[in-house]
Parts: structure tokens; sequence; C-alpha cells
């Protein structure tokens, strides 16, 4: 049996899977915003799973950053609590057993790769669109991370072919850069585009139900968007030629956001054909913690 933890910044998911990858248990809980917290309710998370499944299994863990292969401690992760911190060390101790970790969105690509909308490509990109722009990369079902484990960090890459108008107004990133893709494609960039082209500041949700409904502005938006990930794809394209690339996080939902950058991406890719599929993940929110299963083959 395998189980996947899910170390989220405001819930934690656990899932155990059977040797075949039917769902054996799953529980959720909040997640404690401090570090002790954090392993004791992993701890108890994985105890329970075990005893609603009747028996042990692996565990890997999914998190919003990486364990540093040079110091062992987390590194890169917006959950501030973790960073510095032998989380791996930490949990092997408490579950008196070997664990392995990866970050979210390596486990999120991992999922897809090996029975979601990735199976049976060799290699897949997968791309995370929500409060941050992430990304991953798998190649024969594999996690493909790099020696500095920013493998698929797409998202803090200069937008490419930037207009005159996207260079003045490119926002800062966290990074410390300007204009970095996550700047434009992060649920918070469409929203400021939006706002810079009506004046008014409207949620994601309410400006696709206004380019529903016919508003100029918010179809504006919708076409930028889909130019700008177009644009975006088509760098990771020229680069890594990936047969599939798998859209998930909250804006993957905007409407027939696929077929609008398959359309686009001739445009910008260096080639005569584009056979790169752009698709919807299988999974949902549930790839992140059954990638993390994944990583004991």
């Amino acid at each position: 049996m395998r189980i996947g933890i899910d170390l989220g910044g405001t819930k934690i998911e656990g899932i155990a899977l059977d040797a075949d990858g039917p769902v054996a248990a799953r529980r959720r809980v909040a997640t404690p915003r401090e570090y002790v917290g954090t392993l004791d309710a992993i701890t108890r998370l994985v105890a329970e799973l075990e005893a609603e499944a009747g028996r042990t299994g692996s565990v890997g863990v999914g998190i919003p950053g990486v364990v540093s292969h040079a110091t062992g401690l987390v590194k890169n992760a917006n959950s501030t609590w973790l960073i510095g911190r032998p989380l791996l060390v930490d949990l092997e101790a408490r579950l008196a057993r070997p664990v392995r970790a990866a970050n979210d969105a390596n486990c999120f690509t991992l999922s897809e790769a090996i029975d979601g909308a990735g199976q049976g490509f060799e290699t897949v990109f997968g791309v995370i669109l929500g409060t941050g722009v992430g990304g991953g990369i798998a190649i024969r079902q594999r996690i493909h991370e790099g020696p500095n484990q920013v493998a698929g960090e797409w998202g803090h890459n200069p937008l490419p072919w930037m207009t005159d108008e996207e260079r003045a107004t490119a926002a800062e990133c966290y990074c410390g850069k300007r204009g970095c893709i996550e700047t434009f494609l992060s649920g918070p960039g469409f929203e400021r585009n939006h706002a810079r082209l009506s004046g008014a500041r409207r949620s994601s949700r309410d400006i696709v139900q206004a380019g529903v409904a016919g508003d100029p502005h918010a179809i504006q938006a919708l076409g930028r968007y889909a130019d700008r990930l177009a644009r975006a794809l088509a760098g990771v394209v020229n680069l890594l030629d990936p047969d599939v690339v798998v859209l998930g996080g909250g804006m993957s939902n905007l409407p027939d956001l696929p077929a609008a950058v398959s359309a686009l991406l001739p445009r910008y890719v260096f080639s005569d054909t584009v056979l790169t599929k752009i698709v919807l993940n299988v999974h949902g929110d549930s790839s992140g913690v059954r990638g993390a299963a994944w990583l004991w083959p």
C-alpha cells in the first residue's frame, strides 16, 4: 500500500492507495501554521489512514517547496514555517520508516503522468495556474528534478515576447525580479490585468461570468490570458518539446482554455507543425496527494 500526503498551506490531505491504484482510505485536516504541529498532524494522519485500511504502507509527501539535496532542509516554501527545517529526517524518525518528499507541482505532474491526462505519453509537462504559477516534468513516469531542484519552474522565467505595454506595466514578483510569467498568469495577475483594462477590481470568477455575458473588458482580459499562456508554453515547447502539457490549478478552469492555447501555439513555437497536446488534468485537487503516494514506484 502507498500513502500520499499533500502538505498545503491551509489543509493536509492524506490518501492510501492499494497496489493497483484504488483508494483504500482518505483523510483531510487543517494545516497547523507551525512546524511541530505540522509534524504531529502528518503523524496522526498516517496512523489514521493505516488504521482505516488495516495495513501499513510506504509514505510520500508533497510539499510547497523542496527538501534541499545539499542541506537536507526545506527551501523555497511559501509555508514559511517549514523553511530551514529537517522535515524529511523528522518525519522518518516519527514514522519509523523511510519517507520520500517532492515539490507539490512535481507530485501533480507525476500523478497525471501515471494514470491521469498524461498517461501513455513519454514526456509530460505539468502546469499549476493558481495563486502562483508552478510546473513539473515527468519523463517515462518519473519526476525530472534537476541538480538545482528547479526543473519545471517556468513561472520564474520572464514572459516571452512582451509588448511595450507589458514591459511598462510588468509587476514585481515575490522572487525579487520583474515581469515573471507568474505575475501575468497567476490568479492575482489575471485580476490586475482586468482592473487595468476596466478600472474595476473583480474576482477571477466574476470576470469569467462577465465575459460569458459579453462584457468587452472581460473578453479582452480572457483573450490576453490565453495569448500570454500560449507564449509562455511556447518557450517550454521550444526547450523541452513535451508530448503533452497538463493544466491544473484554479485558473486552468477558464472557459475553453486548452483549445484557445492550442490554437495560438503555432504563432510562437519554432516549428512548422505543433503536435503538443494541451489538456486539462483528470484528478483535479487529488492529483497532488496521488502523486505523493506514487513517489514510491
